[in-house]
């Protein structure tokens, strides 16, 4: 942890920094960003865009890694980031995809929209996912490689654009090309609901092959900040985790801002100088307005007051023993004189105040008991897949999930698009984060889900919308773990990596059944007569037999020589009520199924009077949010339309 200079707002030094800041740059104010920006916490001033049209060949089992050598001689359109089997990519071939390319042109334009120039001369090629394994070329030279379907991914691409002169010519036009490969039958692969067979099948959807997050180029500094880390340590304290690349000659210092704008008011400046050794450095950014405890709650996070503050975070280079940095301007130094110095990089990010816990059998917001109202979302469009129709589809679905009177929403078997998590935090939306599963057990699923899961929690963490980890659901890929002592350490190892990642929020080992060590005791019932669900969940004494024996799903609650140690209890996966009120499908699934809109708005609420009557439940999570492909269980139909008026859901959901 480095020790840092706090200046108080107002203080000299708080002046010379927002003029340094409007000095180096015209950054975007993160907190009111319009969501299309790939990477919401960290923004620069220029991005390019690589979605749209590319060319696109299927070589069904071709593993030739030269292939983009034939010229792509019949390659057809697909709008990217949709997937091959989605009718938005203009492919729509749901079937199997095991070898996929795509190729695009890098042109001048494309540098210079991504800010590319003397001040940023290195440029990064950004994908936000490919699922599962991606091989990148330009102009035939190999980039490099990546595997994990769900997270993201860069390179330095400098000298496969500009050379080594650094000098764009400006009729050059590179070819990108990417490959992707997306097993179908590799049960291994973290895939979430994505079927293994051709056709969906129960609750498993289409798959979702290749590009399917955005895919974009980034010009920054030959030493920069390559990435931020935000973590709430206490009510009034923040710790910055940033990540530096490049070469450094030691002596560099960081400067962090933080502003909260709805109030105009400058919040925090710190500014510590770095060593001469290392890329990753701690800052401790204290928030002095919130040891007043009678004020603190005006700057917390909630879902009812999701307030961002926005943050500066400036890379500056070294002071001399002068008195000046080694460009010549004059130092601000400790008081500083307001004087103006140019940074070798700066970004713009934001955060939440917020702390989440378990206590006395309760989930806690800001060290409080908080009711988790949840409801399953399965993050699938019909026409898109996995991939969101449109990065305002994205802020809608959160919308809609609030409106529909819920506080959460559990991203179910997919790590959601970051857009959707910055609308969540913008919004006020609690949600829980969950890794997609694997279907099988074995050294080479758990080395691919543990990494993949790692690099979701980091990329993630920082959102103080995210207040749950669930890194496994249902005994998915360790279907004998109430036998099976390797599959029982399994689920706790990843429960614990999970913690050492991330101590400050509740970790389920294994959501709904089969707990080894979870912080909250997770159950899935899809009971579907809300008086015998309310006796399930009465008082203390049925909570005691659920939890000490087998549950609903005629599956024991804890396993491995887990014991109840007064965790908090969630009914997480509940209700399921099929109803179609449009267009029959022959193969509608849901776990029980309503006559008409009347009787499914009644069997609804009765299920969350059971819910309410319940002395020890500490939240619920409503299956699910849209109906998705053969699951017509959805209170919502596919396409987004509410089943019966949404007042009547809400009514349902809240109680009033």
């Amino acid at each position: 942890m480095l020790d840092g200079t706090v200046a108080a707002p107002g203080s000299p030094s708080t002046q010379a920094a927002s003029t340094q800041a409007t000095a180096s740059r015209a950054l975007p104010l993160a907190s009111q960003q319009d969501g299309t920006y790939p990477r919401p916490q960290m923004l620069r001033s220029h991005w390019a865009d690589l979605d749209g049209t590319w060319s696109f060949r299927n070589d069904g089992d071709d593993d030739s890694d030269d292939a983009w050598r034939a010229g792509f001689p019949d390659a057809r359109d697909i709008v990217v980031p949709f997937p091959p089997e989605s009718p938005a990519s203009g492919i729509d071939e749901p079937g199997f995809h095991p070898v996929v390319w795509y190729s695009r042109p890098i042109t001048r334009a494309d540098l210079e929209a991504a800010g590319h120039g003397t001040s940023a001369p290195r440029v990064l090629l950004h994908f936000g996912a490919v699922d599962y394994r991606a091989r990148v070329w330009i102009d035939g030279q190999f980039i490099g490689e990546h595997e994990g379907g769900h997270t993201p991914f860069s390179f330095d691409v400098t000298s496969a654009l500009v050379g080594s002169a650094n000098s764009v010519d400006a009729d050059a036009v590179h070819t990108l090309v990417v490959r992707a490969e997306d097993d179908p039958h590799d049960v291994t692969q973290p895939r979430g609901k994505q079927d293994w067979h051709e056709d969906p099948h129960a609750i498993w959807y289409r798959r979702t092959t290749g590009i399917w997050q955005t895919v974009w180029l980034e010009a920054v500094p030959t030493t920069s900040i390559a990435s931020l880390r935000w973590t709430n340590t206490d009510h009034a304290t923040l710790r910055l985790t940033v990540r530096l690349r490049g070469e450094r000659t030691g002596g560099e210092r960081l400067r962090v801002e933080a502003r909260w704008d709805e109030r105009d008011e400058q919040l925090a400046v710190v500014e510590t100088t770095l060593g001469a050794t290392g890329d990753e450095f701690d800052v401790v950014v204290p928030i002095a307005r919130q040891t007043n405890g009678q004020a603190e709650d005006e700057l917390y996070w909630t879902p009812d007051t999701p307030r961002l503050i926005d943050a500066t975070v400036t890379l500056l280079p070294a002071r001399t023993n002068t008195g000046t940095t080694d460009t010549g301007t004059r130092s601000t130094g400790g008081g500083g004189s307001g004087a103006t110095e140019n940074p070798i990089d700066a970004v713009s990010s934001y955060f939440g105040v917020r702390t989440v816990g378990i206590d006395g059998g309760a989930f806690l917001l800001n060290g409080r008991s908080h009711d988790v109202r949840s409801v399953l979302n399965q993050g699938y469009w019909p026409e898109s897949l996995l991939a969101a129709p449109s990065r305002a589809a994205l802020r809608r679905e959160v919308e809609l999930i609030k409106e529909l009177g819920f506080n959460a929403a559990r991203n179910h078997q997919k790590i959601e698009d970051p857009r959707f998590l910055y609308w969540a935090d913008r919004l006020g939306l609690l949600v829980w984060g969950e890794a997609p599963g694997a279907y099988a057990f074995s050294p080479r699923a758990v080395q691919r889900l543990v990494r993949e899961w790692m690099d979701a929690v980091e990329r993630d963490a920082s959102h103080p919308s995210i207040v749950t980890w669930v890194p496994a659901n249902e005994s998915w890929g360790v279907q004998h773990i109430a036998t099976d002592p390797a599959q029982q350490a399994y689920a706790r190892a990843l429960a614990d990596v999970t913690r050492a990642i991330d101590p400050t929020r509740p970790v389920i080992s294994n959501d709904g059944w089969e707990h080894t060590n979870s912080d909250i005791i997770t159950i899935h019932d899809y009971e579907g007569d809300g008086g015998r669900l309310a006796a399930t969940y009465a008082d203390d004494a049925a909570r005691t037999t659920l939890v000490g024996g087998i549950g609903p799903a005629d599956r024991r609650i804890l396993v491995g020589g887990a014991v109840d140690h007064g965790q908090p209890v969630m009914l997480t996966e509940f209700g399921g009520v099929n109803y179609q009120p449009g267009v029959q499908r022959d193969d509608a699934w849901g776990y029980t199924t309503a006559a008409d809109g009347d009787d499914w708005i009644s069997r609804i609420t009765a299920l969350y009077d059971g819910i309410r009557a319940s002395s020890f439940l500490a939240g619920s999570c409503y299956t699910q949010l849209t109906d998705t492909m053969q699951e017509t269980n959805g209170l919502l139909n596919a396409d987004r339309t509410p089943k019966v008026p949404i007042e009547q859901i809400r009514r349902a959901v809240t109680g009033r």
